[in-house]
């Protein structure tokens, strides 16, 4: 009999605060960033129809064929810092300046890679990121094909191990996952006699290959077929050099202390030219600062880009950062990183609290004209602001339709093919409008980890 009762009082009580997906937003705050929208349409207009359609992706073009790619400690790289300086100038960004960074100095100098038995054929390789090379006669051996550590660390696979040349054929999982034959892979086989390296670990020359020919090696192998193969690396570890953090940002109007963050990383690896990993993500924070000066749209609190140097070889901008602006840190209410890619956007990837996780999704409810709505709750967020998200920032990515990422990234396939003009164009919109809001909203974004 009372259940029209209960349920007036829910309506009641859902009229003075936000119910959906067990969020209690108060009215206030629902009205304060539902009234962005027209702002949010500016901003979609301006990059998907208006003056700025296109530009970032044509921007961006220029940028990769004018400086390649971008290996920490090259001329390359100091070269491409000073050409984003000088556009962040050029559209009035305030405080543009670069940070000096020691950072690691390592390159490729040669590689060569061929497989002897069963039969003779080149077999590409690449050096792995921090990598001795071999001697300068080259190695030949036989070759052991593992699936995992766990195989490796076997007794009988162990012991054949030793003196071979070990080739993970792991199954694809996860990044996580997989990344750690990329980063461990030499150490784990070093131990069995034959990159990050480990103390007291002898060091190995670590390369990668095709995921195709580590299927044939593991079919030649379960054939009961002995394989031979011969590399020839030769890389170079020098002393090392400086490096620049670039910085640039839209001082507060209100509240010029408390930062909110947009971040990427200028440096790649030699591979390819960058475009995907990360000049699109250095470009596009840039370009949010550059739409909202267009648009003249001075956020409340300060809005900081911040590209960070040596992000592959070494997180050695990110930390340089942390360290010299710890105390600064501490009024940062919100940090995002692009590296994931550009391609179409769907919402966030985000680590924060259960309040600042609801605000997140109801400004994503500003981007229905772009179907990018989802806000989706991640343990840990970003590359290089993971130092931050895991338990002192709020932070988040974009996320995009990115299931290729891992088709191109660190590879010759990393040019401007890879990239969508009007698909960029969306993300940087979706991008833009959550940075300001979050910069410009009434409430300061809560930090729940305090």
């Amino acid at each position: 009999m009372n259940q029209p009762f209960l349920y007036l009082y829910l309506v009641i009580l859902c009229s003075i605060v936000y119910c959906t997906d067990g969020c209690n937003l108060s009215q206030d705050v629902i009205k304060d960033i539902q009234s962005y929208q027209p702002i949010v349409n500016n901003i979609i207009d301006l990059v998907t129809k208006g003056n700025l359609k296109g530009k970032l992706y044509k921007d961006l073009a220029l940028f990769v064929d004018k400086f390649g790619s971008r290996l920490t400690g090259t001329k390359n790289l100091e070269n491409s810092i000073d050409y984003l300086l000088e556009l962040m100038k050029s559209y009035e960004i305030d405080n543009v300046h670069g940070e000096n960074v020691v950072v690691t100095r390592w390159r490729r100098l040669e590689e060569y890679g061929e497989l002897l038995e069963p039969r003779r054929d080149t077999l590409p390789v690449m050096a792995l990121g921090s990598s001795i090379g071999t001697s300068n006669d080259g190695l030949e051996a036989e070759a052991i094909v593992v699936r995992s550590f766990d195989e490796l660390n076997q007794k009988n696979i162990s012991e054949a191990a030793i003196g071979r040349i070990v080739v993970f054929n792991e199954e694809w999982t996860n990044y996580d996952d997989v990344y750690a034959y990329r980063s461990q892979g030499a150490t784990e086989a070093s131990k069995k006699g034959q990159q990050t390296y480990r103390d007291n670990v002898t060091k190995i020359p670590a390369a990668t290959i095709s995921k195709e020919n580590a299927q044939m090696l593991q079919r030649i192998q379960d054939r009961g077929e002995t394989i031979k193969i011969r590399l020839n690396i030769k890389t170079e570890t020098l002393e090392n050099g400086t490096s620049r953090n670039t910085v640039g940002e839209l001082v507060g109007r209100e509240d010029p202390e408390h930062v909110v963050a947009i971040t990427a990383h200028t440096d790649s690896w030699d591979a390819g030219v960058g475009a995907m990993d990360d000049g699109g993500g250095a470009f596009m924070s840039i370009y949010s600062l550059i739409i909202l000066r267009h648009l003249g749209l001075q956020p409340r609190r300060t809005l900081r880009t911040i590209l960070f140097t040596g992000e592959e070889q070494c997180y050695c901008g990110v930390n340089d950062y942390d360290a010299v602006h710890r105390e600064e840190l501490k009024k940062f209410i919100f940090v995002m990183e692009s590296d994931e890619g550009l391609w179409n956007p769907l919402g966030l990837n985000y680590t924060a609290g259960e309040k600042g996780g609801c605000i997140l999704k109801e400004i994503l409810q500003l981007l229905k004209p772009l179907n990018a709505t989802r806000a989706d709750y991640v343990e840990n967020v970003g590359s290089d602001i993971s130092l931050w998200t895991k338990s002192r920032i709020p932070g988040a990515s974009l996320m995009n339709e990115n299931g290729r990422w891992f088709w191109f990234q660190h590879t010759d396939a990393d040019t401007m093919d890879v990239m969508d003009s009007d698909q960029m164009d969306r993300a940087v919109a979706v991008w833009t409008s959550v940075a300001y809001v979050i910069a410009d909203m009434e409430l300061e974004f809560p930090n729940e980890f305090q």
